[in-house]
């Protein structure tokens, strides 16, 4: 459920690129927020603290008036910090239940699960909002050797919480996810690089229709 907007999430999970200058980063985010974009995440693997921090609330003052919830990535004390929607935690980069406490009821918190069912199973226990399952292709994002399956999809079903599909991800390769049950789709890549990144942005839109 996304707390921020009453109903449970489907579509869109846009993730930010690595990008140093944060007027370039607002100026390439900026119009897909009037588009279909369910969740926004922000995460910069080469930023030091400074400028996640400067980029963080940046974005926020975005996504706010647009109604679009900002996640911020491994950081829930930044997303605490800069009043967004909540955090999204990888394996190794902090306790789920830890961020809840911090955090409070109503921020969002995922968790990432790759491609193990009891990840998301202890995520859920310790208590995540949604589940991330992937790489289900091969990405240029981040260097994966795990791999999720369709099946896991349609399994995590039981577990209640929204599924989110991330790695690879195409508008031509994710319909066979949204069937298995994915509520989101996380993509950089696929709308960042792409020739024109609102048309792109529609076009996943088109695979939750």
């Amino acid at each position: 459920m996304d707390p921020r907007q009453g109903r449970p999430p489907r579509g869109l999970y846009l993730i930010t690129p690595d990008e140093a200058d944060t007027a370039r980063l607002l100026a390439r985010v900026a119009p897909l927020l009037a588009q279909d974009v369910a969740w926004l995440q922000y995460r910069n693997k080469a930023a030091d603290a400074a400028l996640r921090r400067e980029q963080a609330a940046a974005l926020q003052a975005l996504c706010a008036p647009a109604g679009v919830p900002l996640l911020v990535n491994d950081d829930a004390a930044l997303a605490l910090a800069i009043g967004a929607a909540g955090a999204h935690l990888g394996e190794d980069d902090g306790d789920v239940a830890a961020a809840r406490a911090l955090l409070g009821p109503d921020a969002i918190v995922g968790a990432s699960c790759y491609d193990r069912l009891d990840l998301a199973g202890r995520a859920v226990a310790a208590g995540a909002s949604y589940v991330a399952f992937g790489a289900f292709f091969p990405t240029s994002s981040k260097a994966t050797t795990r791999r999720a399956t369709v099946d896991l999809l349609r399994d995590a079903a039981p577990l209640g919480v929204p599924r989110v599909a991330i790695g690879g991800i195409t508008p031509a390769n994710a319909g066979p996810l949204v069937d298995a049950g994915a509520d989101l789709v996380a993509v950089i890549g696929g709308v960042f690089e792409a020739p024109d990144p609102v048309a792109a942005v529609r076009a996943y839109a088109r695979c939750f229709l």
